[in-house]
């Protein structure tokens, strides 16, 4: 609908479900009067931007790509495809390439552009909009290594398993667009 907000989704594109008292039981955005009250504080809107990607070794005829392991909030593992913060006077390849580098241990070229995720999330007390910009890199030496303070675990997984690893569905999606895009390149997975 024209002037209206735009609806807002989670990481992977779901609509949050509306409860708005403890029962559960919906309630009506309009008060009686006509009058929506609204109870909090509008948070401040703050726009970031990362970029980070797939990163694939085709050596010993398999393509392997490489993901992290992080802990979320509740204290779970979740696998996770490496990317950060842009810095300021980075290009969006560069910060993929430094951040693969940081997360991994590994050094990589990019191929070119895989996809791009946005999402909304509330983090200290400001309504965040990230848009993360993926790349498919190949590796170009290094080693995995977990130096990195937010990455608990790292691994070389097979190419066909990638997708059943992944935490969530935007990053899946990105896998699944990969043989239309770069067929070419992975050979069997």
């Amino acid at each position: 609908m024209p002037g209206s907000a735009p609806t807002q989704r989670d990481q992977d594109g779901q609509r949050p479900e509306r409860r708005d008292n403890v029962a559960g039981k919906r309630r009506s955005k309009r008060r009686r009067g006509g009058a929506r009250k609204n109870h909090r504080a509008r948070l401040p809107n703050v726009n970031e931007t990362s970029a980070g990607g797939l990163v694939l070794d085709r050596g010993d005829g398999a393509t392997h790509a490489v993901l992290i392991g992080r802990v979320d909030r509740r204290s779970r593992l979740e696998w996770v495809l490496p990317k950060g913060h842009v810095e300021l006077g980075e290009s969006l390849e560069q910060t993929a390439v430094r951040e693969v580098a940081e997360e991994t241990g590994l050094e990589a070229a990019v191929i070119g552009p895989l996809g791009v995720v946005d999402y909304w999330f509330v983090s200290k007390g400001r309504k965040v909009h990230k848009t993360v910009h993926h790349f498919v890199l190949e590796s170009t030496g290094g080693a995995l290594s977990t130096d990195d303070s937010e990455v608990t675990e790292i691994a070389w997984v097979p190419l066909g398993e990638i997708r059943a690893q992944l935490r969530y569905a935007s990053e899946r999606r990105l896998i699944d667009a990969l043989p239309r895009r770069f067929g070419y390149l992975i050979g069997p997975t």
